[in-house]
């Protein structure tokens, strides 16, 4: 646990280390692979310059009236004529291309980071003219490049991203499919139609609030002269359109009397304004400036927030965001050659550089499995192998490594005076009998509870209620809850609160389900249940036969995952909350103890990362009468630009805190990515369509050749089934090793750790230790977002992220669950 606290670490300059040797050779089989890595050619003697640009307006502001703002659009214009302003050129820096020549060639080793954004302004250039930025990427709207109705009013439209990587084999442009939902182009009034079911103009009192729901902060153009100019809807006007006035003023700015906006449009534009009777549009600013709402259209390209949209829609929209491989890969390969995008226009090739439009080809090796262990029903051991085409296994007439036996649990219905389902109390026996089958021991449910769903969203009424189960259970059957099966009739927000109150107040691990998937009652949700019951409650589900690669001999090792959960973009207030976890069993190193802190927001920084590591380490001892002697680090959420911090703060702090408590582990640290676009394809000639890899690569696919870094410790690694959509590698970036780790030994260990995932019954996309970070992370969110949305003493409103993440109370765990894995 720790609270929010200050950093004032020097940043020490620390390099990650290189690669130990020229890639691994352990393989199963070989595979072609087309990467979508493009080459880029460029001249090391050429140079970027980089100026400043100052615009202002010729004509001084007219008296009484403030310096005349130029808008964005304007200045986009500026750029084509430049000589309707006065303009100011100001050199910032030359940029040489020959640094970045000689860090490919690992002649430097330190990355020239301002040439590499450099030559990105030059590549988003263009897509930038052509096409509507959001975020990172860019979406092409005039042609679309692909377009579905999502709802009325709202599309979504294919885009692409895109960066530029120093790789093996020189620099190398990365783009991506992407894909967001969009607000129609169309008329305000069409829009509100479209958007507010219903909507009648005629009684437009009556939808007034929704109307303002649905058009302050949209952006739209006006039809009744010609301009770019782009105007935010404020607010409605107060009034309707025929009873607005305003004060008129003369070329001088003084003031000439009342003009009706009716009268002022008939006068001045030669419109006769239809609808009178509805308000106009307030656009707010430093004058007055209503326009009707029928000489109003939205401004194409407004995004449409993903959580804002119906569930259909929300199906239709994921669907088109996890297009099989072969659609992704034309995708990509049109969009290269478009001339929307970045190698579009002759921008790139006026700075000597030339892009290959052929997709980069690589040898991908597969690695084999592990060989698993299970137990069948009476307690054997079962010795699993699995073959690199089918990674997958099931629990039909085997079990758990180890079934914890269930002798004290409880159920809490929360069905009672539901519209939807309600429990169905046969579902108990049903589960009763899938633990028969697994051979482990589960007895009647010593408590249940009936009550409703609102008791979801009542602080002390739910914590009460928790409270009285678990003391009632203990004094009469004087035992702990091993855990308490929640059922409710539908999702809920209270679901957070629910784990708020149980994991950090009263101290009961709850295992939460929904009646209509419990009253089916189907065979694989069931046993999907019992494992993640098993691993709550301190079970095993699943080991590997061999001890993990590389540490074969004698002593202890831990794993540590840390991860750090950001608030949304639109949240400028909340705490980042950051959670470390990490093995506390070995050689299994399969069992969890998680920590989760919050801090500042938006801080990637893991602040007392040191003290919460020891404290696991302690947790470790206590466990199994000795320390680790040996600690790998999996680090979360990271890019390339926050090494350093990681390295010379995150990893400093660690190895200052050991030290002062006289230990000190051998450690490894590792970054793993999710967060960048590269994606692999099998050959056209090589690729073979099956159920399982529905034309992804083989779960085990690992390249580290020509798309890695030109000589640090890198590889992508594809551990998983691609079910859905394409597969996406995880990029692991070695940062620091004192374990003298080979690309072999390292590809096998994070692949085998895969496999040990509690929830399910084939291996994972990330490496344990960085999902579970990422779990325990998200439910520190949870624990965030129960605090400030539950009325209740502990709940009160919050004027500052600082005050609440201070506030140990909200996220530190209950003694009991500390040390289990309450979070999956």
């Amino acid at each position: 646990m720790g609270t929010i606290g200050t950093s004032s670490d020097s940043n020490e300059t620390i390099s990650p280390i290189q690669r130990p040797d020229a890639g691994g050779k352990l393989a199963v089989k070989t595979k072609t692979l087309q990467v979508n890595h493009f080459s880029v050619k460029f001249n090391p003697k050429s140079r970027i310059i980089h100026y400043n640009v100052d615009v202002s307006p010729q004509s001084p502001p007219q008296p009484g009236r403030p310096p005349r703002r130029i808008s964005k659009t304007e200045l986009s214009l500026i750029r084509d004529k430049l000589f309707r302003f006065i303009v100011t050129l100001t050199l910032v820096n030359i940029l040489e291309m020959s640094r970045l020549e000689d860090y490919i060639r690992g002649r430097a080793l330190s990355i020239p980071r301002v040439i590499l954004q450099g030559v990105d302004v030059v590549f988003k250039e263009n897509p930038t003219k052509c096409t509507v930025p959001v975020g990172r990427c860019f979406y092409p709207m005039n042609p679309k490049f692909r377009e579905t109705n999502l709802q009325p009013g709202v599309i979504a439209v294919g885009g692409f991203q895109h960066s530029l990587k120093p790789t093996r084999q020189g620099l190398s442009l990365c783009l991506d499919y992407s894909v967001l939902s969009f607000k129609k182009q169309m008329s305000v009034l069409d829009f509100l139609h479209e958007q507010i079911t219903g909507f009648n103009l005629r009684e437009f009192g009556r939808y007034r609030k929704h109307v303002e729901n649905v058009l302050i902060g949209l952006k739209v153009h006006v039809t009744h002269r010609r301009t770019k100019q782009k105007y935010t809807v404020a607010r409605l006007t107060g009034k309707d359109t025929r009873q607005i006035n305003f004060p008129a003023v003369d070329a001088q700015g003084n003031p000439t009397g009342q003009l009706s906006l009716v009268g002022y449009f008939q006068n001045r534009y030669q419109i006769d304004i239809r609808y009178k009777d509805i308000p106009a549009l307030d656009f707010g600013g430093n004058k007055t400036n209503y326009v009707p709402m029928e000489l109003c259209v939205l401004v194409e390209g407004q995004r449409y927030p993903k959580e804002y949209l119906g569930s259909n829609a929300a199906k239709n929209l994921k669907d088109m965001c996890l297009p099989p491989p072969r659609v992704r890969q034309d995708a990509i390969q049109a969009m290269v050659n478009s001339r929307c995008g970045p190698c579009g226009g002759d921008i790139v090739g006026n700075f000597e550089m030339n892009v290959s439009n052929v997709m980069t080809t690589v040898t991908g090796r597969v690695l084999g499995p592990p060989k698993l262990k299970l137990s069948d029903p009476s307690g054997r051991t079962i010795h699993m192998a699995l073959t690199p085409e089918k990674c997958q296994w099931n629990l039909v007439e085997k079990s758990m490594v180890e079934g914890k036996p269930v002798e004290c649990w409880g159920i809490l219905d929360f069905t009672l005076r539901s519209r939807c389902v309600f429990f169905d109390n046969r579902f108990i026996s049903k589960l009763i009998e899938k633990y028969n089958k697994f051979g482990i021991i589960m007895k009647e449910p010593v408590w249940i509870e009936k009550t409703d769903m609102l008791k979801l969203g009542n602080y002390n009424q739910l914590s009460d209620l928790l409270e009285k189960i678990n003391d009632a259970v203990s004094r009469k059957y004087r035992c702990r809850l091993q855990f308490l099966l929640c059922v409710m009739a539908s999702k809920d927000p209270g679901y957070k609160c629910l784990k708020w109150i149980a994991e950090t107040k009263v101290g009961i691990v709850t295992q939460c389900c929904l009646s209509g998937n419990a009253n089916s009652a189907k065979d694989q949700y069931l046993t999907n249940l019992a494992l993640k019951i098993n691993a709550k409650i301190g079970g095993s589900n699943v080991e590997l036969i061999n001890r993990l690669p590389h540490f074969e001999g004698d002593g202890h090792v831990m794993f540590i995952g840390a991860d750090v959960n950001h608030p949304a973009s639109r949240d400028a207030n909340s705490p980042s909350m950051a959670a470390v976890v990490a093995t506390v069993n070995w050689p299994a190193a399969n069992r969890y103890a998680a920590r989760v802190c919050a801090q500042e927001h938006r801080t990637e920084k893991i602040l007392n990362f040191g003290e919460v590591c020891l404290e696991l380490v302690s947790c470790y001892e206590r466990l199994n009468g000795a320390k680790p002697e040996k600690i790998v680090i999996f680090r979360d959420g990271v890019s390339e630009s926050q090494f350093q911090m990681v390295l010379g703060e995150e990893l400093q702090d660690l190895k200052r805190t050991f030290e002062r408590a006289n230990y000190s582990p051998t450690i490894t640290l590792i970054v793993a990515q999710k967060r960048h676009q590269t994606r692999l394809f099998p050959s056209p000639a090589e690729n073979e369509m099956t159920s399982a890899t529905r034309g992804n690569v083989l779960p085990g696919t690992v390249v580290d050749t020509v798309i890695i870094h030109p000589f640090e410790f890198d590889f992508y690694l594809v551990s998983h089934h691609g079910s859905l959509g394409t597969s996406k590698p995880t990029h692991y970036h070695v940062l620091w090793d004192e374990h003298d780790f080979t690309s072999d030994k390292l590809q096998e260990l994070i692949y085998d750790m895969c496999f040990t995932f509690a929830r399910c019954t084939k291996p994972v996309s990330l490496v344990p230790p960085v999902y579970y970070a990422d779990l325990a992370a998200y439910r520190g969110r949870q624990y965030y977002e129960a605090k400030i949305g539950m009325q209740s003493p502990l709940a009160s409103s919050v004027s500052s992220a600082t005050s609440n993440s201070n506030d140990m109370d909200f996220y530190k765990l209950h003694s009991d669950l500390e040390n289990i894995m309450f979070f999956i």
